[in-house]
């Protein structure tokens, strides 16, 4: 597979991505829900942090995390255009072409986002506000606003440790980013002997 077309899947991810999270962004206020389904919703939240709501403590703990992100991207970056040097198998490609542009399309977010959007809390974001943004350069909040509540209810009390809780499944909020990294990594574990062939045939 050739570079132009891991960079077409690239470009592709980050277009619906970055689209998606400036229309949510300057058209809805922070925690507002629209019911598509009752299994499905469009909420629009905002992260601060890691995945699952995680966050660095400490003043410069969202600047850590920006800037090792920008680290890791170019690290998948290397693997990716090594791996199309090298002619290694499509699924491999495909696989890191999806890794990164979900990696990249948050990197936008935190980097820039803070400058170029005020805050969404009681009103509608404008772009590039006159007064200036919510936040600083790498400092800004990545979008989220895909929310699948397929199941709500209390959990038997004979489960241990969260018997007798309620729950929800599935109860993160993601974007397009996290869905194409999350299938990036999922083509690598179902098709692993077809992404590393050489590594399977070694062992």
């Amino acid at each position: 597979m050739s570079l132009k077309k891991a960079s077409l899947i690239i470009i592709l991810v980050l277009l619906i991505d970055q689209i998606s999270k400036v229309y949510i962004k300057t058209h809805f206020v922070l925690g507002e829900e629209i019911r598509v389904f009752d299994w499905f919703r469009i909420l629009f939240v905002e992260n601060e942090g890691m995945a699952w709501g995680a966050k660095i403590p400490g003043k410069y703990g969202k600047l850590f995390l920006t800037l090792f992100r920008l680290v890791a991207i170019v690290g998948i970056g290397y693997w990716l255009w090594d791996s199309v040097r090298k002619k290694a198998s499509r699924v491999l490609i495909v696989s890191i072409a999806l890794i990164f542009a979900g990696a990249f399309g948050n990197i936008v977010d935190s980097v820039f986002y803070g400058i170029i959007f005020d805050d969404s809390y009681h009103q509608l974001a404008s772009f590039m506000p006159a007064d200036g943004g919510y936040g600083t350069l790498f400092h800004g909040k990545v979008v989220d606003m895909l929310y699948f509540p397929l199941w709500k209810g209390y959990l038997p009390e004979w489960l241990p440790f969260w018997g007798g809780n309620y729950f929800t499944f599935f109860e993160p909020v993601f974007n397009i980013a996290d869905t194409s990294i999350s299938v990036g990594v999922i083509l690598l574990l179902l098709f692993h002997k077809k992404a590393f062939p050489k590594e399977e045939e070694e062992k």
